[in-house]
Protein backbone atom coordinates (compact mmCIF):
# COMPACT_ATOMS: atom_id res chain seq x y z
CA UNK A 1 0.00 0.00 0.00
CA UNK A 2 1.33 3.62 -0.87
CA UNK A 3 1.30 6.65 1.71
CA UNK A 4 -0.56 9.82 0.70
CA UNK A 5 1.59 12.67 0.43
CA UNK A 6 0.11 15.84 1.50
CA UNK A 7 1.23 19.31 3.03
CA UNK A 8 1.14 19.92 6.83
CA UNK A 9 -2.19 21.41 8.28
CA UNK A 10 -1.99 23.42 11.77
CA UNK A 11 -4.36 20.17 12.34
CA UNK A 12 -1.14 18.17 12.01
CA UNK A 13 0.76 19.67 15.17
CA UNK A 14 0.73 17.67 17.50
CA UNK A 15 1.17 14.75 15.41
CA UNK A 16 4.11 16.70 14.17
CA UNK A 17 5.65 17.08 17.39
CA UNK A 18 4.91 13.39 18.70
CA UNK A 19 7.27 12.47 15.16
CA UNK A 20 10.26 14.86 16.41
CA UNK A 21 10.61 13.49 19.60
CA UNK A 22 10.40 9.99 18.11
CA UNK A 23 12.99 11.05 15.60
CA UNK A 24 14.96 12.18 18.05
CA UNK A 25 14.49 8.80 20.24
CA UNK A 26 15.77 6.81 16.97
CA UNK A 27 19.04 9.36 16.48
CA UNK A 28 19.85 9.14 20.13
CA UNK A 29 19.12 13.02 20.61
CA UNK A 30 16.25 12.99 22.84
CA UNK A 31 17.90 15.37 25.71
CA UNK A 32 17.93 18.22 22.87
CA UNK A 33 14.77 18.08 22.29
CA UNK A 34 13.54 21.46 23.82
CA UNK A 35 10.86 23.26 21.79
CA UNK A 36 8.18 25.42 22.88
CA UNK A 37 4.81 23.54 20.99
CA UNK A 38 3.57 27.02 20.37
CA UNK A 39 6.41 28.59 19.07
CA UNK A 40 6.97 25.79 16.72
CA UNK A 41 3.44 25.67 15.40
CA UNK A 42 4.41 29.67 14.94
CA UNK A 43 7.48 28.53 12.51
CA UNK A 44 5.09 26.35 10.78
CA UNK A 45 1.61 27.78 10.84
CA UNK A 46 2.42 31.30 11.83
CA UNK A 47 2.45 34.67 9.31
CA UNK A 48 6.10 34.36 8.43
CA UNK A 49 6.62 30.91 8.56
CA UNK A 50 10.00 29.47 8.22
CA UNK A 51 9.50 25.70 7.62
CA UNK A 52 6.89 23.74 5.68
CA UNK A 53 6.04 19.93 6.22
CA UNK A 54 5.40 16.99 4.15
CA UNK A 55 3.24 14.21 5.87
CA UNK A 56 2.77 10.76 4.48
CA UNK A 57 -0.08 8.81 5.70
CA UNK A 58 -1.65 4.93 5.06
CA UNK A 59 -5.51 5.33 5.66
CA UNK A 60 -5.38 8.66 7.25
CA UNK A 61 -3.02 7.46 9.95
CA UNK A 62 0.23 9.80 9.85
CA UNK A 63 3.64 7.54 9.20
CA UNK A 64 6.18 10.01 8.15
CA UNK A 65 7.05 13.13 7.35
CA UNK A 66 9.46 15.09 5.45
CA UNK A 67 10.51 19.40 7.48
CA UNK A 68 12.00 21.42 5.05
CA UNK A 69 12.84 24.98 4.19
CA UNK A 70 13.73 27.12 1.27
CA UNK A 71 17.33 27.36 0.71
CA UNK A 72 19.60 29.49 -2.30
CA UNK A 73 22.36 29.05 -3.92
CA UNK A 74 24.45 32.04 -4.86
CA UNK A 75 26.07 30.38 -7.40
CA UNK A 76 23.64 28.82 -9.38
CA UNK A 77 21.14 31.94 -8.54
CA UNK A 78 18.48 29.40 -7.69
CA UNK A 79 16.50 28.87 -5.17
CA UNK A 80 16.42 24.87 -3.23
CA UNK A 81 15.27 22.89 -0.63
CA UNK A 82 17.10 21.91 2.59
CA UNK A 83 15.66 19.18 4.30
CA UNK A 84 15.81 19.36 8.15
CA UNK A 85 14.66 16.18 9.31
CA UNK A 86 12.53 12.72 7.28
CA UNK A 87 10.88 10.33 9.32
CA UNK A 88 8.84 7.24 9.25
CA UNK A 89 7.73 5.65 11.90
CA UNK A 90 9.33 2.00 12.81
CA UNK A 91 6.85 -0.12 11.74
CA UNK A 92 5.96 1.80 8.19
CA UNK A 93 9.97 1.28 7.12
CA UNK A 94 10.74 -0.59 4.39
CA UNK A 95 7.53 0.61 2.00
CA UNK A 96 8.94 3.31 0.14
CA UNK A 97 7.55 6.21 2.59
CA UNK A 98 11.05 8.02 3.38
CA UNK A 99 11.50 7.44 -1.05
CA UNK A 100 8.38 9.22 -1.44
CA UNK A 101 8.72 12.40 0.55
CA UNK A 102 12.58 12.68 -1.17
CA UNK A 103 10.31 12.54 -4.69
CA UNK A 104 7.77 14.77 -3.58
CA UNK A 105 10.59 17.52 -2.71
CA UNK A 106 12.53 16.72 -6.02
CA UNK A 107 9.14 17.57 -7.68
CA UNK A 108 9.27 21.03 -5.76
CA UNK A 109 12.41 22.45 -7.00
CA UNK A 110 14.84 22.34 -10.12
CA UNK A 111 17.41 23.77 -7.67
CA UNK A 112 19.56 21.48 -5.13
CA UNK A 113 17.50 19.49 -2.34
CA UNK A 114 20.63 19.03 0.28
CA UNK A 115 19.99 17.42 3.74
CA UNK A 116 22.75 16.07 6.73
CA UNK A 117 22.84 12.43 7.77
CA UNK A 118 24.14 10.41 10.82
CA UNK A 119 27.31 8.34 10.08
CA UNK A 120 25.54 5.04 11.50
CA UNK A 121 22.57 5.19 9.56
CA UNK A 122 23.96 3.36 6.98
CA UNK A 123 20.39 2.15 6.02
CA UNK A 124 19.11 5.84 5.25
CA UNK A 125 22.72 6.50 3.37
CA UNK A 126 21.67 3.14 1.01
CA UNK A 127 18.18 4.82 0.38
CA UNK A 128 19.76 8.64 -0.48
CA UNK A 129 22.57 6.00 -2.58
CA UNK A 130 20.23 4.68 -4.41
CA UNK A 131 18.72 7.59 -5.85
CA UNK A 132 21.28 8.97 -7.00
CA UNK A 133 22.44 11.47 -3.79
CA UNK A 134 25.80 11.78 -2.95
CA UNK A 135 28.17 13.49 0.16
CA UNK A 136 29.68 16.46 -0.10
CA UNK A 137 33.88 16.17 -0.32
CA UNK A 138 35.38 18.47 1.06
CA UNK A 139 32.89 20.18 3.44
CA UNK A 140 32.81 20.38 7.37
CA UNK A 141 29.19 21.69 8.63
CA UNK A 142 29.87 23.92 11.72
CA UNK A 143 26.72 25.39 14.22
CA UNK A 144 26.98 28.38 16.27
CA UNK A 145 24.67 28.40 19.14
CA UNK A 146 23.31 31.26 20.58
CA UNK A 147 25.04 30.59 23.94
CA UNK A 148 28.35 30.68 21.94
Amino acid sequence: MSAAIRPAEPDDLDEILALVRELAEFEQLADQVAFDPEEFGLNLFGDDPVASVLIAEIDGRVVGMALWFRTFSTFLGQAGIWLEDLYVRPADRGQGIGTALLHRLRSMTDGRVEWSVLDWNERAIEVYRGLGARPLEGWTTYRWLPEG
